[in-house]
């Protein structure tokens, strides 16, 4: 499965479709957040599910998991996936899936989300979790991260003290902070063997990253992550 695959199963399948098509919607104004996100944490939903769960809920949930998107600094931001599953319910009933099939999309949506902080219980939900986790890693994961410190007025890097040797971390005003405060200690976070391996490649990528910004600010290399 690849995305150009993904998308077509997508096409095919009238409410997927649909889901697909309120997805964009929604999240068209936030990059981090836009339907591209949703169907490459699909397609890693899928790929680290395997055959523990029927491939048409791992799309549903992926679709679905942020479509309450609060922003990262609003107080109420550990219950985005709650909501998320409850607009999810209704969208899915509305679609004619299956109650069995709801509640374990809608577990997986609810469970998922790490400013949560809780641990999935169902192949589907762990699965939905690392898939998401991964979109924070890699160049991909770079990329968001700046995106999102951009909607919050972060600034890309602290002039004086790019890697807080001296200073406390806040990645609310310098999206670099992010990598140190979270980023790089994700794949330790991640359920699934399968995850966790890439979680890793993709972090080793922000080290190099982080190396040629150092060259690029000349200023020291960053410590090296723990």
């Amino acid at each position: 499965m690849n995305l150009q695959s993904l998308r077509l199963q997508i096409e095919q399948d009238a409410p997927l479709a649909a889901i697909a098509r309120r997805v964009a919607e929604l999240a068209q104004h936030d990059p981090a957040h836009d339907l591209a996100h949703s169907l490459r944490v699909a397609l890693w939903t899928l790929r680290l599910c395997g055959a523990a769960a029927d491939p048409r809920e791992c799309i549903a949930a992926a679709l679905l998991h942020d479509v309450v998107n609060l922003p990262k600094n609003a107080p109420d931001r550990a219950r985005a996936s709650e909501r998320s599953a409850a607009v999810a319910r209704e969208a899915l009933a509305a679609l004619d899936f299956r109650p069995e099939a709801i509640e374990r999309i809608c577990d997986a949506i609810a469970t998922h989300s790490y400013s949560r902080g809780a641990t999935p219980r169902s192949a589907l939900g762990r699965a939905l979790q690392d898939a998401d986790r991964l979109e924070a890693l890699g160049a991909l994961g770079a990329a968001r991260c700046f995106a999102t410190g951009a909607q919050l007025g972060a600034r890309l890097v602290h002039e004086d003290d790019p890697w807080g040797s001296s200073r406390l971390l806040d990645d609310r005003a310098y999206s670099v902070d992010h990598f140190f405060t979270k980023l790089l200690e994700l794949p330790e976070t991640l359920c699934t063997e399968a995850g966790r391996a890439e979680a890793r490649r993709r972090a080793d990528f922000l080290r190099v990253y982080l190396e040629q910004l150092a060259s690029e600010l000349d200023c020291p290399a960053p410590p090296a992550p723990k």
